[in-house]
C-alpha cells in the first residue's frame, strides 16, 4: 500500500471511510468536543457538507489511494488575531505512527501561508498526546507554551500545550 497521502476536499463518497476511521474512541479521545463519538452517519454528511462550503477550502480529507483515512484543516482566526490560524488533524488509528501526519502537516502549512493572509499558524495538541507533539516538532514547530488543566474531557481535566511556526521561519 501507498503510504503517501493526498489532501483533497471531502467529498459526500467520503461518507463511508469517514464513519469507519471517525467512530473510534481512542481518534475522539484527543479531539474537541464538536468530533463526535459515536461518529453517526448523520454527523458524517453534516460534516462533510459544512466543509464543501468554505471558499477557499479549509478542511482536508486525508487520502490513501483515494480513501479517506483522517482529516486536516486550517482556520483563520478574526478580530485581533486574524494574522493567525489554526490547524486540526486527526488519523484512524490503523494509519497511526505510519509518518503519514508529518507529511500532512507542511502541506496544510504551505497551503494556508498560501492561501490566507495571515503570518503563523498554531496547533493545540492535548498534553497527553505526545505523538502529535512530536509530529509537530518534526514539521518545524515551536513550543510556544502549556496551559495546566484548561480543558475538560470526558469528565477529565487535560493541559493545552501551543505549538506554533511563522511565515518567516
Amino acid at each position: 500500500m501507498n503510504l503517501d497521502p493526498v489532501l483533497r476536499p471531502w467529498q459526500p463518497g467520503d461518507i463511508d471511510d469517514l464513519i469507519f476511521h471517525g467512530n473510534n474512541a481512542r481518534v475522539a479521545a484527543f479531539m474537541t468536543d464538536q468530533f463526535p463519538h459515536p461518529y453517526t452517519r448523520e454527523a458524517a454528511e453534516q460534516f462533510i457538507n459544512k466543509t464543501m462550503q468554505y471558499n477557499p477550502a479549509q478542511v482536508f480529507a486525508i487520502t490513501i489511494d483515494d480513501k479517506a483515512i483522517g482529516g486536516i484543516g486550517i482556520y483563520p482566526q478574526n478580530d485581533i488575531s486574524r494574522m493567525n490560524a489554526e490547524i486540526g488533524y486527526w488519523l484512524g488509528e490503523t494509519f497511526w505512527n505510519k509518518g503519514i501526519i508529518t507529511k500532512c502537516i507542511p502541506k496544510i502549512v504551505e497551503y494556508g501561508f498560501s492561501t490566507f493572509d495571515i503570518d503563523r499558524i498554531f496547533a493545540r495538541p492535548f498534553g497527553t498526546n505526545i505523538a502529535s507533539q512530536k509530529a509537530l516538532e518534526k514539521c518545524g514547530f515551536i513550543f510556544e507554551g502549556r496551559f495546566k488543566n484548561t480543558w475538560i474531557k470526558n469528565n477529565e481535566r487535560f493541559d493545552e500545550m501551543i505549538y506554533a511556526i511563522r511565515k518567516s521561519d
